[in-house]
């Protein structure tokens, strides 16, 4: 009766599974397919610095090179472009006031005619009235008019010169160089009596 059982088991074993040999055999033939493929696939090496392309690294400088800004290009700061544009209103401005007078050349008006008043009282002829009450006055403003549109002029210039300024502020120093210039030579006019000679007295 043992030794049915025994045989039984030895039956079954056989039908159901593999034996541990064969289990054995086919890992083994299986390392060497493995083993195999390794050796007949080719082997890859690292790149060194030498096999890399001076080329590339050129193009990439380049890249480089264009995507910089030039210092020429680079844009001016903010404080720069108020200053000119600021120095460019004051120019029109004050050749505006040189051309239609200021209220310090009507006080030093005033002045010289107090001063010719008091001079020619009593004992001044009437060439010397006029020429000290209206004559040294009328003088006197164009000398300060002549001062304002000097400045202007200065001023119009100076921001015409300064490069990187906006075409408005070109065009507003422009419009001051030309109203200063203006007054200027209307203020040399008036001052050597070009334009209007003072009245004699026997006119």
């Amino acid at each position: 009766m043992d030794t049915k059982t025994t045989t039984e088991k030895t039956g079954e074993t056989g039908d159901g599974a593999e034996s541990p040999e064969s289990a054995g055999a086919d890992i083994a033939a299986k390392t060497a397919k493995t083993a195999e493929a390794a050796e007949t696939a080719p082997a890859v090496e690292p790149l060194d610095a030498d096999d890399l392309d001076p080329a590339d690294e050129i193009d990439k400088d380049d890249d480089e090179d264009d995507e910089a800004p030039f210092p020429d290009e680079a844009p001016a700061p903010a404080s720069a472009g108020i200053g000119g544009a600021a120095a460019a209103v004051v120019s029109a401005a004050l050749g505006v006031v040189a051309l239609t007078g200021t209220w310090t050349g009507k006080v030093v008006a005033e002045r010289e005619t107090l001063i010719g008043q008091i001079k020619t009282s009593g004992s001044g002829t009437p060439a010397q009235q006029i020429s000290e009450i209206y004559g040294d006055a009328w003088h006197s403003v164009a000398v300060v008019n002549g001062v304002f549109s000097l400045v202007a002029l200065l001023v119009a210039v100076l921001v015409l010169v300064l490069p990187g300024r906006p075409s408005w502020v070109r065009a507003v120093a422009v419009a001051g160089a030309v109203l200063g210039g203006l007054g200027l030579l209307l203020s040399v006019g008036t001052y050597f009596d070009l334009f209007l000679s003072l009245p004699t007295a026997g006119s």
